[in-house]
């Protein structure tokens, strides 16, 4: 078992064109009450000052082709840099809410079976109604601890995690093949799925909290959704266990009741017009993925 004298950890951030906002980042990180041994910035070759601004905050940069990037193998690449019992994942867009995030994050990974955290995920000031919902449904404020027992009572959501603020145990992570390769999204869900499926267990810690919210317009929400559908469509496997569509319909119903409690009624109509873009994006994916 690890301690926490004895625990590197190593933060990875994929980066392109972060500019300044990455400086706080590095900087909040940095300033942890149970601070990183290392800060690695993988950046696709960005035409700002990134790698600058990561250099000078005193990250350990890597630079790889633009065209070469994948969420999963960029990452592993990182990752097998690293010199961390325990990695951390993040990305260029989330700040975390406060000093104990690593800290609280990584407690988990202490404990036997437990191989993988995750945080949750607070709105932006800018954040519109239905982002709000979105970070309330998905990140809501009671923690969990989920394995292989559990498909059954959860469904798809057993393998629900997110790489915009992780932590994983180098051993198992290693182990089970790190992260897929050549996806397009949910690098996340299919690691996560492997190791509950490999008899390892996975938390969710709502105090570690990081702000991360989008305001997608509906062209980045279908491709959102078409990467989501072919990233499933080349791991059909998860299918098995459970299918995404009843989850899906779940969310639109409360999001409805959420943004008609709030008064927010000329919201209902883009509700329908954004549900119909990301159901057709999602099965283009997964049929043509």
């Amino acid at each position: 078992m690890i301690e926490y004298s004895s625990m590197n950890i190593s933060v990875i951030i994929p980066t392109h064109n972060a500019g300044f906002p990455l400086q706080e980042l590095i900087s909040r990180l940095a300033s942890q009450d149970l601070p990183p041994n290392e800060i690695i910035i993988i950046d696709s070759s960005s035409s700002d000052n990134t790698t600058d601004i990561a250099k000078k905050s005193g990250a350990f940069v890597m630079t790889i082709p633009k065209e070469s990037f994948d969420h999963g193998r960029t990452r592993n690449t990182a990752a097998l840099k690293a010199k961390g019992e325990i990695l951390v994942f993040m990305t260029q867009d989330a700040l975390p809410a406060n000093p104990s995030l690593l800290r609280l994050l990584t407690a988990p990974l202490l404990q036997g079976d437990i191989v993988a955290a995750c945080g949750r995920h607070l709105p932006k000031d800018d954040a519109s109604p239905l982002e709000v919902f979105a970070r309330r449904f998905n990140y809501p404020e009671q923690g969990s601890i989920k394995g292989i027992g559990d498909i059954q009572k959860y469904g798809i959501k057993t393998f629900f995690f997110s790489n915009v603020c992780s932590a994983y145990r180098r051993g198992p992570f290693i182990k089970i093949g790190m992260f897929p390769e050549r996806v397009k999204a949910n690098e996340d869900m299919i690691i996560a799925a492997r190791l509950i499926l490999n008899g390892y267990r996975i938390a969710y810690i709502p105090e570690a909290t990081i702000f991360h919210s989008h305001n997608y317009s509906l062209l980045n929400q279908f491709r959102r959704y078409y990467n989501i559908g072919a990233s499933l469509r080349n791991n059909s496997w998860i299918f098995q266990y459970a299918r995404p569509e009843g989850e899906g319909l779940q969310f639109i119903r409360q999001q409805i009741s959420y943004v008609l409690k709030q008064h927010k009624y000329s919201w209902v109509p883009y509700i329908f017009i954004e549900m119909v873009t990301k159901y057709a994006g999602y099965r283009i994916g997964l049929l043509a993925g």
